[in-house]
C-alpha cells in the first residue's frame, strides 16, 4: 500500500518537469498573431541559423525564424523559453542555474519587422508560480518599437510589477539579448 502511494507521489511531483523539456514552437497563439499580420503559418517559416543557448549549456532555449513573404510586416520571429529563479531566490549560481529543479520557466515569442524592431511580444506558456502579470498584453506593449538602440531598464523605461520582479527582469533581459542577436545577423 505504501509503495503505491509513494509511486503516485513520484508521478505527481514529476508532472511539472515533464512538460518542461520541449518548447511548443508551432502554437495556436503564434499562428493567430501571424494571421493578423498577414504572414504565413508557422509550418511555412524558415528556421534561421542563429544559435541560441541557455546559460552556456548546450540546451537550446529558443529558435529564430524568417517569414518568407517579402510583403509581410513581420519578417523575423523568435520563439523561446526563459528560465528564472523560483520565488525566494536560486539555490544554485553559475551555469547550473537553469536546472529544472532550481528554476521556473515561461515560453514566449517576439515578432520583429524587417528592420529587427519588436512588433509584438506574447507569453504563451507561463509555468512559474509567481509573476503571471507579465503575460498582460498591456504590460508587454512597452517592448514594441524596441530595436536595441536604447537601454531597457526595469523601473526606468520598463514598468516594474510588484510580485513579479524575477519574471520582469528575466523577460526584459531576454528581449534585450534576443534583439541584439537578431540585429547582428540581419
Amino acid at each position: 500500500m505504501f509503495r503505491r502511494y509513494f509511486l503516485l507521489f513520484l508521478l505527481v511531483i514529476s508532472i511539472p518537469t515533464i512538460g518542461q523539456e520541449q518548447i511548443e514552437y508551432d502554437n495556436r497563439q503564434l499562428n493567430r498573431s501571424l494571421r493578423k499580420a498577414d504572414a504565413t503559418e508557422f509550418k511555412n517559416l524558415q528556421e534561421m541559423d542563429i544559435q541560441v543557448f541557455n546559460g552556456g549549456e548546450d540546451k537550446i532555449s529558443g529558435k529564430f525564424f524568417k517569414v518568407p513573404e517579402k510583403n509581410s510586416q513581420i519578417r523575423y520571429i523568435y520563439v523561446g523559453r526563459v528560465n528564472s529563479c523560483r520565488a525566494g531566490g536560486c539555490s544554485v549560481s553559475g551555469p547550473e542555474r537553469g536546472d529544472r529543479f532550481d528554476s521556473e520557466y515561461f515560453d514566449y515569442f517576439i515578432l520583429f519587422n524587417k528592420n529587427g524592431q519588436v512588433e509584438e511580444v506574447k507569453v504563451f506558456n507561463y509555468e512559474a508560480t509567481h509573476g503571471y502579470e507579465i503575460t498582460s498584453r498591456g504590460w508587454l506593449r512597452q517592448f514594441e518599437g524596441y530595436k536595441g538602440e536604447k537601454e531597457l531598464q526595469v523601473s526606468k523605461n520598463i514598468d516594474a510589477i510588484s510580485g513579479a520582479t524575477i519574471s520582469v527582469h528575466a523577460i526584459t533581459d531576454d528581449i534585450i539579448q534576443k534583439t541584439g542577436m537578431l540585429q547582428k545577423d540581419i
